[in-house]
Formats: structure tokens, sequence, C-alpha cells
């Protein structure tokens, strides 16, 4: 193996309070920040959604979940309530209301006013909040820039005064960085503090946490991602007294991968789930065609919680998200549209491989234990208490995915390789690994160039604006194939820090994969960085390029690629994008 774990003095910081200290810091706010009484909880008679997802899940009904969030709160509140009332009046039920809050919302209160806007909501108050939870009788669920970040304290005393009882994301703690942040210690007490604080409540007030946007979403093996689940309860519920409560969905693409999950994550968590977040990854195409996406997902996700009700609700994401911030038609549309989808569904039930599925889920689960119950057991060799929460956290995080699975990923050595060969593979890995073999068919010419440049082949540094990994990990896959050399660029990384890595890795094109609505303003970052210090290279800009304009009426983004284009810069729609501008820094002679 290459990689070793990180000496117990990168792992553990000195200068961080004891999780005991924090968790009691909590639990001494609970006694003036108390739980408020929401819309949703008056119209169910219940104190909190859990309760809800039990008595609801009783009857065999499959709950629905909304995503909404427009930049402005008060169209936020119409829409809710135009979509609630609207899907009521045909006989649809939405359940619960996820809240898109904007990235800026996880830097500390006084901090938000300086920091940049993505597409997002940023509310300043318990006003704000208690707005949206009292826009119609849904629950609502605030999940990301909640919890895992540096303002985890201030947004969860809010948001609890209010009557929020889902609060997330804890999956971000472990990958999420916001621009110009990088004190973990600080973020690391803020989340401990903000967990004492909900654990400390009467009410049960569900941590969330998105598997996807943490290292499960990142790791090869599937049998990781669930070990990572049962690592994260040990913390959430052993540890902090707190429920957690699990959302998976973002990267699974065939059913049976999503089936099995479900039912590997029913065996290792009791606690009712929040969402089965809808494959986003699968919008591809036309408004049309991304229904059949839809259906895709959201069939194999009904007839999981048919056989294993677990309290999750279906996600029904409107087919125009891979292009825009759906409107509230577009989200009525889906919602209407998965209704009927559980109408139909029972007629399938019987067809399903279901010992198939559970023969799968078993090496999940078995795999995920391994990964969990060694992770913890070298955590522990190496010094770190793992029955503090603080101090266990932020060595994972400061550990890594990829460190993790090699060091502790429950599948074998490969012998030729040295690497570890994954129990189930990662759908997301598998079907970027066959995009770029596919792309690389088709270089033959620019191979065969790279390989006569000798020595002097290309130097790509590959980095992102923000936590999404996917696109960086397609880049580089494809990079290594072409032969060329690559420097890591760092995720989530500032634009000066980016380019300093290219400049000590005598980069000569640095290539960017952003998703977070910044598209165009980091590319200038970037751009200005790369002028301050001289470098004289490519820069190539792919993955969601848009961004929402400071004179926008309407709040929601737009594309900026020929922006990007005229800066200079090369716009990537794919992979081909990248060929010319590979030829151009080869040698003449190459």
């Amino acid at each position: 193996m290459h990689l070793i774990l990180p000496s117990p003095g990168q792992l553990m910081d000195a200068r961080m309070r004891p999780g005991h200290l924090l968790l009691d810091a909590g639990r001494a706010l609970a006694q003036t920040c108390r739980l408020g009484e929401s819309a949703f909880m008056r119209a169910s008679g219940l104190a909190s959604e859990a309760a809800y997802k039990r008595a609801t899940g009783a009857t065999g009904r499959i709950m629905q979940h909304a995503h909404i969030g427009f930049r402005d709160v008060g169209r936020t509140v119409e829409g809710m309530r135009s979509v609630r009332d609207t899907c009521a009046a045909r006989g649809v039920t939405v359940d619960r209301f996820g809240i898109t809050l904007d990235w800026s919302m996880g830097y500390p209160l006084e901090m938000r006013a300086r920091a940049g806007r993505g597409t997002g909501i940023v509310m300043n108050d318990t006003s704000d909040f208690a707005r949206i939870v009292n826009a119609c009788p849904a629950a609502t669920h605030f999940g990301d820039f909640m919890l895992g970040l540096p303002g985890a304290l201030d947004n969860t005393r809010a948001a609890i005064a209010a009557g929020v009882t889902s609060i997330g994301n804890l999956g971000q703690y472990f990958t999420f960085r916001l621009p110009h942040w990088d004190d973990d210690v600080a973020t690391t007490e803020a989340t401990v503090t903000a967990l004492g604080l909900i654990a400390a409540q009467d009410a049960e007030i569900l941590v969330h946490s998105n598997l996807d946007d943490g290292f499960a979403g990142l790791f090869v093996d599937m049998g990781c991602s669930l070990g990572m689940a049962i690592i994260e309860k040990y913390i959430i519920e052993d540890l902090t007294g707190a429920p957690l409560s699990h959302c998976y969905g973002h990267h699974f693409s065939d059913p049976m991968s999503r089936m099995a999950f479900h039912a590997a994550l029913r065996q290792v968590n009791d606690t009712p789930g929040t969402m089965i977040f809808g494959n986003t990854v699968a919008y591809r195409a036309a408004d049309a065609a991304n229904y059949a996406s839809l259906a895709n997902y959201l069939l194999a996700d009904i007839a999981a919680l048919r056989r294993w009700p677990t309290g999750h609700a279906i996600n029904p994401v409107p087919v125009t998200e891979n292009s825009r911030i759906p409107d509230v038609d577009e989200i009525i549309d889906a919602q209407c549209f998965a209704t009927r989808l559980v109408q139909h569904a029972g007629f399938y039930q019987d067809l399903f491989d279901w010992p198939r599925v559970e023969a799968m889920a078993t090496r999940l689960v078995d795999a995920g234990k391994r990964f969990a119950q060694d992770v913890l057991a070298g955590m522990a060799a190496a010094g770190v208490d793992i029955r503090d929460p603080a101090q266990l956290m932020l060595a994972i995080r400061r550990t890594g995915p990829r460190t993790l699975e090699a060091l502790y990923g429950p599948g074998a050595i490969a012998p030729d390789t040295g690497s570890r060969m994954p129990v189930v593979v990662a759908q997301w890995a598998r079907e970027l690994d066959e995009m770029a073999e596919e792309w690389l068919t088709t270089q033959g010419a620019l191979i065969a160039r790279i390989r006569a440049a000798g020595n002097t082949v290309p130097c790509v540094c590959v980095g992102t604006s923000d936590v999404h990994e996917h696109g960086k990990y397609l880049v580089e896959r494809a990079l290594s194939g072409l032969g060329v050399r690559i420097v890591d660029g760092g995720v989530s990384v500032d634009p000066e820090n980016l380019v300093a890595r290219a400049v000590a890795g005598r980069a000569d094109i640095i290539a960017v994969s952003t998703y977070n609505g910044v598209a165009l303003r980091y590319c200038r970052e970037v751009q200005a960085a790369m002028d301050a210090c001289g470098l004289k290279a490519g820069l190539l800009m792919g993955g969601r390029l848009n961004e929402i304009p400071s004179d926008s009426n309407s709040g929601l983004p737009v594309d900026v690629t020929g922006e990007i284009t005229a800066t200079g810069a090369v716009a990537c729609v794919g992979l081909d994008d990248m060929t010319a501008a590979i030829m151009d820094v080869l040698p003449v002679s190459a």
C-alpha cells in the first residue's frame, strides 16, 4: 500500500476542547433554546417528524419529499404553499419540503454579509426560518449548510427555535470546505456543540446525513459507504445521544444498487430515514427523456420501501433539474407523477428478484461492519480517543476517504496494483470509468502524439471549486489514460491555492470542475491569481457553467459559457473539449 495513516499529531489538535465539554455547552444552551411549534406540528398533532414518519409508515403509505428554495424567502414561502395546496387538490400529499439553502449559510452569522452568494436562500435570524416553517402544514427539512460547517451552532439554534425537527447535513462535515475557511477545529467544535443542543431537546430532532455528500459518496466500494453509515451512527447516537437519520440516492443509477443499499441500510440503522434522494446524475437529456430516468429510480425506491419500510420519503426530482432551478409548476408535475407511479408500482412487486437483492445487501452489511470496525480500531491504535465525538470526527475528516478506503476497505488487495478490489463497486465509479474508456478509444491521434513527446508530456493540474469530486474523478481517469502528467489541484480549493499547486507542479494546463453556481467568478479569480504570479498556462472550465447575475430579478442562475470563453478560458462541455487544449501544449515535433 502506498498510503499511510496520518500521524497522531496530524489527526488530533491540542486547540480543540474535549467532546464532552462541547456537548455540555450545547446542553446548557438548551435551557433557553427550546423547540418551537410549527404549522406541521399543529396540523399533525405530533411533536416531531420522526413521530409522523413512524405513524405514517405504519399505514403503508409512501411519503413524498419536495425540494424547493428560491433566493427570496417570500417567493419560497409562496412556492411551498402553491405546491402543497395544488398537489392536495389533485389527491397528492407532499409530506415534507427540503429547503435549498445557500452555501454561504455555512459561515458563522457575522461573516455571511461578506461572503459571496450562490443559488440558494440566505437566512439571518429565527424569523426567516419561522416564515418558511409555517408556510404550510408539511414538515420542513433543513439539510445542506446547517450542521457540519462553522455556522452550525447559529443555524441550529435558529432552526430549533422555529420548530424544525430534521436538521442536516452531517455528511458535509467530512467533505465540505467553505472558500477561505480552513479552521477545521472551529468547524468541529461548532458542530459538536450543535449536536449537544439537539440531543438535549425534549422532542426527537433528526440529525440528517446525506451519505452521498460525505465520504460515502466518494468511496469506490459501496461496502465502505455502508460502513460510513455505521460509523456516523456510532458517533451521533452512541456518543452524542441524538438520533441519526440517513439519506442516499444521488449517485445510485441502477435499481439493484438502490434497492440493495436500502435493504442494507435498514439493517444497520433503525431510526426513520429522511428521504431517498433523486438520482440527479441520470438527468442528461431533454425533459421528456428525463422522465424515463425519473421513473427508473422512483420505481426501485417505491418497491424497496414497500418491502422494507424505513420512514424515508421518495424524492421525485423535476426533470428540468439538470438545466435550471425547477419552478413551482415543474415541482408539482414531478409530485403528481410520483403519486401515480406509486399506484402502479404494486403490480411490479412480485417481478423483482428479491433473493438477489438481499444477497447483495448481505455482502454490503458484512463489508460495512468490517470497514467500520477496522476504521475505529485503526483510529484507536493511532491514539485517537474513539469515545470522544469531536476527536474522532476530526481524525476521520483529516484522514480523508482515499486513505480510509485504502487502509481499511473490506476488499482484498490486488497483487498486480496493490489497490483494494471493491466488494461491490459503486455505480458512479463504474459509469465514469466506462465513460473515460469509451472516450479514450476516440483519442488515438492524441495518445500517439503524447507518447512521441517522451519526457515533455503535458502536465494538467485538476481541481474543483466545490465539494463535487466526480467530475474531477472523470477528468483524471481520462487524462491518466492519455498518458499526461497529473497534479492534484485539490477539492473546494481557493483560486490562489489552486494556482500555487499548478506552479509547484509545473503544470501546462489548469482544469477546473465547478458545480456551485460560481463558474464565471471562479474563472476570473483563477486568471487573476495566474496573472499575479506570471503563470502562463491554459485554463479549462467544466461542469455546470452557470451563475446568478448580480442584477438578477429572478434569482435563477444563467449559463455563462460564452462569458467564460470570452475571458480566454476553454469552456468544456465534455471531454472532447480538452483535446485541442492538450494538443496546443505538445511540442511541435511530438
